[in-house]
């Protein structure tokens, strides 16, 4: 027999809700980062795009469990679970290669931070010039903290999207318990 409250958090329904929210909030964050500072990080040039983008996605999946959740619908509960094992495995894969990005254009990033925040390009591509410079806060705390913040995000990310899909899972299992209760049970009398 399964316990119903065993590895929560939070009560189920409106702590999964909590919990989708937190996930939606800081993936949408992290995305309009990467889409407006990731090419001081990311030096190819999709790369930071396809990465915020994949942090949207995560951000839209939990807006969608947030509405499965508040509306209960076994539906939408369903295809949350259906969704997240891919998104997970997706997240997984776009860490470990922001993770590979970051080490490969450190170098890059020193010379962000020696010349002002002014943009890293390779001479040979340099076609366009760009008004903005890096923020100079990522600069002060130094590469290898930025890249140890970058590195405990992205596991700390996974790990919470892992938990979520528990929760959306575990959701669903109780919708089911308590679909096949239908009563009045015994003729309406209760001892």
């Amino acid at each position: 027999m399964w316990c119903d409250n065993c590895l929560l958090l939070f009560p189920l329904h409106v702590g999964a809700m909590a919990w989708a929210f937190i996930i939606m909030a800081y993936s949408i964050a992290g995305g309009i980062f990467l889409f407006k500072y990731g090419s001081f990080l990311f030096f190819v040039y999709p790369d930071y795009q396809i990465y915020g983008g994949i942090a949207m996605a995560v951000g839209g999946l939990a807006l969608i469990c947030i509405f499965a959740l508040g509306n209960r619908s076994y539906i939408w509960t369903r295809a949350s679970k259906f969704l997240w094992p891919f998104v997970i495995v997706i997240s997984a894969i776009r860490a470990i290669v922001m993770i590979v990005e970051l080490q490969r254009g450190k170098d890059n990033i020193q010379w962000e931070c020696d010349n002002g925040g002014q943009q890293w390009t390779d001479t040979s591509t340099a076609t366009a010039t760009s008004t903005s410079t890096f923020p100079s806060g990522f600069c002060t705390t130094g590469f290898s903290n930025l890249n140890v913040a970058f590195i405990l995000g992205l596991l700390i990310d996974l790990v919470f999207q892992i938990y979520m899909f528990f929760l959306i899972w575990r959701y669903q299992k109780r919708l089911e318990s308590y679909q096949n209760m239908k009563g009045p049970f015994a003729g309406g009398y209760y001892a």
